[in-house]
């Protein structure tokens, strides 16, 4: 079975600091790097391209709302030319900084507010999807398994790869339990490490209560800020590859060959 790990990086903002992310980017396959909208600016691209291709870890755009005040977690509601236009742009922010370092962007995963809500509305998730498209019909749309984004890609023919989060707990109709909830996280590398392993073999959340609901899991999403971030993501890792496991950045998984 193949696996991808991925985390977003180069976050670099009042909100988030990047001090893991030399770390993360020794452990994980695939970097989702802030374009500048929420956080990041063109020296930090240039580090994680840089650090990533030293690693060799796929690179992808993490295009947010432009609220680098609210670190792109305000719900903002956009005209579709408008979503468009956004999207299209940090593709290409970042392809640029790629090219000069012979790295390119191979997906696309978007970041905060804007990542929720077109969970939750197919129009949304389909314009989305179509601006991908629109820069690079062979780019892979990284999205959260069951989601409406999930469901607008794979009926627009694109590459999907479908990830659940390593440190979240999950409601029983499959929606993060919120942060709001004292269950949200699951701050302990080893029961991350467990829960991973657990959905990854049975295809399948784990909900909180118990409850398992059956979907395609093809990444396993890590994050970088909190203390355990590093240790979390390492466990991981280990624990993926002791159970038979293979690790790919998500352009050099079979189904995308």
């Amino acid at each position: 079975m193949e696996i991808n790990i991925n985390c977003d990086l180069g976050e670099t903002s009042k909100f988030c600091s990047t001090e893991n992310d030399p770390l993360l980017l020794s452990i994980v396959n695939s970097a989702n790097v802030a374009c500048g909208y929420h956080a990041g600016d063109d020296a930090t691209m240039k580090k994680t391209v840089e650090i990533s291709k030293k690693n060799g870890v796929s690179i992808g755009a993490h295009p947010s709302f432009q609220d680098r005040e609210n670190f792109g977690r305000k719900r903002l509601n956009l005209s579709t030319q408008e979503i468009n236009r956004i999207i299209i742009d940090q593709i290409n922010i970042l392809s640029k900084i790629a090219e000069k370092n012979s790295m390119k962007v191979t997906h696309v995963k978007p970041h905060g507010a804007l990542n929720n809500m077109a969970c939750e509305n197919f129009e949304l998730a389909s314009v989305i999807a179509k601006s991908i498209m629109n820069v690079n019909k062979d780019l892979i749309f990284l999205v959260p398994t069951g989601s409406e984004m999930e469901n607008a890609g794979k009926k627009l023919g694109m590459k999907i790869a479908s990830e659940i989060f390593a440190d979240r707990n999950y409601e029983d109709d499959g929606n993060l339990v919120s942060r709001s909830k004292n269950n949200a996280l699951i701050t302990d590398p080893e029961t991350a490490k467990n829960h991973v392993i657990k959905m990854v073999k049975s295809q399948a959340l784990n909900c909180y209560s118990g409850k398992q609901i059956s979907c395609d899991i093809d990444s396993i999403c890590v994050h970088g800020d909190g203390k355990t971030a590093v240790k979390t993501a390492d466990e991981i890792r280990k624990g993926l590859i002791k159970s038979g496991v293979t690790l790919r950045p998500l352009d050099q998984m079979s189904k995308f060959a």
